[in-house]
Parts: C-alpha cells; sequence; structure tokens
C-alpha cells in the first residue's frame, strides 16, 4: 500500500522516496568556503595550477576524477593533487586533504570544477585530478608547490 506525501517540498529540499521523506541539500551562504579546505589560495597559484594541468595532460600523465586521484594518491604516484572547491556534496572531496598529507603530496584547492576538465582535455567538470608526470610544466610544477609549502607554512 503506498501511503500518500504528506509535506511539499521545500525549494532548497531534494524529495526522496514515496511516504515523504526530504533531505536538505548542503547549502553554503556566499562567500562561505566549503570545511575542507585547509588554506586560501591565492588567484596566480591557482591559475598556475590550471597550468600545470594543461601541459601535464599534453606531455605529461593526468588521472581525471575523485577515484582515479585517490588511487594515485594511496599509490604514491600523484605529485600534485588539483582538488575544486564548488563540489557538491563536499564529501565526494573532502577525503583527498587528508590523504595528500598523509603521504606528504602536494595539493591545491582551485575555485571551480568546471576549469579542471576543459584544463586536462576533457569536455566535462571534474572535482579533482592528480598529476602524476607534469612532462612539460616541471618547472611550473616546482613553482607551484614551493608556493603550497609557504601557504601551509603561515596558515
Amino acid at each position: 500500500m503506498l501511503i500518500p506525501d504528506t509535506e511539499a517540498p521545500s525549494t532548497n529540499s531534494l524529495y526522496a522516496g514515496r511516504n515523504g521523506l526530504a533531505w536538505e541539500i548542503y547549502r553554503m551562504t556566499p562567500g562561505q568556503k566549503p570545511y575542507y579546505i585547509k588554506f586560501e589560495t591565492p588567484k596566480e597559484v591557482s591559475e598556475a595550477a590550471y597550468e600545470v594541468l594543461r601541459q601535464a595532460s599534453r606531455s605529461g600523465k593526468v588521472r581525471k576524477g575523485t577515484n582515479e586521484s585517490t588511487k594515485a594518491i594511496e599509490r604514491g604516484l600523484a605529485k600534485l593533487v588539483v582538488i575544486a572547491e564548488d563540489v557538491t556534496p563536499p564529501e565526494v572531496v573532502a577525503h583527498l586533504p587528508i590523504l595528500c598529507e598523509e603521504r606528504k603530496i602536494p595539493y591545491v584547492f582551485v575555485p571551480s570544477k568546471d576549469q579542471i576538465g576543459p584544463a586536462i582535455g576533457i569536455d566535462v567538470s571534474t572535482a579533482s585530478a592528480a598529476v602524476l608526470d607534469a612532462g612539460e610544466g616541471s618547472q611550473i610544477l616546482e613553482q607551484v608547490t614551493q608556493e603550497l609549502a609557504r601557504l601551509k607554512k603561515s596558515a
């Protein structure tokens, strides 16, 4: 027997199930950063990270997506992990900074997942990417990792 829904969904809810069960979407106020962000990344560092991804995708090796990035981190292959700040729900990428710190792999937060995808040569957005071999971007990668080390010390 189906029980009719008793409550109408609000504008910021996802309506799930036939019994009127609803759960709230993770919402942030404008300007608020997700809880997994450990430090503020300057725009110059974010742009340099996108450039490392572009060059590594052409002449090196890049792993695309959270699952592949997680595997690269766990296997110790990643040289740099790029994580988007605008991922919903945030739990999708919240484990990446913790894994990176355990393995001493540099990671950087960038503002938009919509820019990671085109930087690595795919048509869709992606929450994270891991650089395995920077190829021609090795010099920029070195600069980014030095800047990230400096940022983490000041955070």
